[in-house]
């Protein structure tokens, strides 16, 4: 597969980024979203601006789906005006956002009905990922698609495959249970040392490099700490994660307590108007009222 001229749809907080890095890389881009504004910010970077979907689909070799959710990526991709039916025969489709696992089947699906082939590849590591190229991408396909497709993830992070289509999806929520629940015990834990008496930032400190350390540890703990909330992924779009999670687990028999509380934390936070805060500001929020 010789890819040359790539679709990126969804220009959002990291879809710019990545969007940009492939210009960088040398790729032919050409990016729409629904906020024409953020995509038209591309434009000194060298990304062609697309009017609709469907026209930075049209004769791309890959088209990229950043965007926020399994309904729009269905209406967007498949529904009326479908960006799907105006790729070429042969290209490839990758959607990188966070969408259910039956989603990415059905879309693989329906991409294969118009000779698509198709990859599911969400993405983790935040804005800072997308921004330096550091992204951890989760495939779900055909090896050989996503290993002819390593040169447009490279200039974006590390791709592992993971199963076929479907097994990208349920890696990110796999992701995403470990990443909330993080967030939430980082608050709590920072919290009781505040409430403590010592200082939250020398504890902060002295944990880096231990068993508690993480990358949600590092960035989202001195976040807390210095209230420095740079626009992120807000909270809706963990509960939008958690209930996919918690369906799914339902589905299967399972029951997931600690993912169950998780939910209820930032669910309780959205359903309060909080959720488009930034997931790390929600739950600095939740911390002054202890999670009651």
């Amino acid at each position: 597969m010789s890819v040359t001229r790539i679709g990126f749809i969804g220009t959002g907080i990291m879809g710019g980024h990545m969007a940009r890095r492939l210009v960088e890389a040398g790729f032919a881009v050409s990016a729409w979203n629904r906020s024409r504004e953020k995509a038209e910010a591309l434009a000194p970077f060298g990304v062609s601006v697309a009017t609709a979907a469907a026209e930075a689909a049209r004769d791309a070799d890959v088209v990229v789906s950043m965007l926020s959710s399994g309904p729009v990526c269905d209406e967007v991709l498949f529904g009326t005006n479908a960006a799907a039916d105006a790729m070429p025969r042969g290209s490839t489709l990758v959607v990188m956002s966070s969408i259910p696992v039956d989603t990415a089947r059905k879309q693989g699906a329906l991409a294969a009905q118009r000779g698509i082939r198709y990859v599911d590849a969400p993405v983790s590591g935040g804005e800072k990922g997308a921004d330096e190229g550091t992204l951890a991408l989760m495939a779900g396909g055909e090896a050989d698609t996503i290993e002819a497709l390593k040169p447009v993830f490279a200039p974006l992070g590390r791709v592992t495959h993971v199963g076929p289509v479907g097994g990208g999806s349920l890696a990110k929520l796999a992701n995403q249970l470990i990443v909330a629940s993080n967030i939430c015990a980082v608050a709590e834990a920072l919290l009781l040392a505040e409430r403590g008496g010592a200082d939250p930032a020398r504890v902060h400190e002295a944990l880096l490099g231990g068993f508690a350390d993480s990358a949600v540890f590092r960035q989202h703990g001195r976040r807390m700490i210095e209230a420095d909330f740079v626009p992120g992924g807000p909270a809706k779009y963990q509960v939008k994660d958690t209930g996919t999670a918690l369906a799914l687990a339902a589905s299967l028999g399972l029951s997931l307590p600690v993912a169950t509380e998780v939910d209820r934390i930032f669910r309780s936070l959205v359903d309060n108007g909080g959720g488009d805060l930034d997931h790390s500001a929600a739950i600095v929020e939740l911390r002054r009222i202890n999670f009651r």
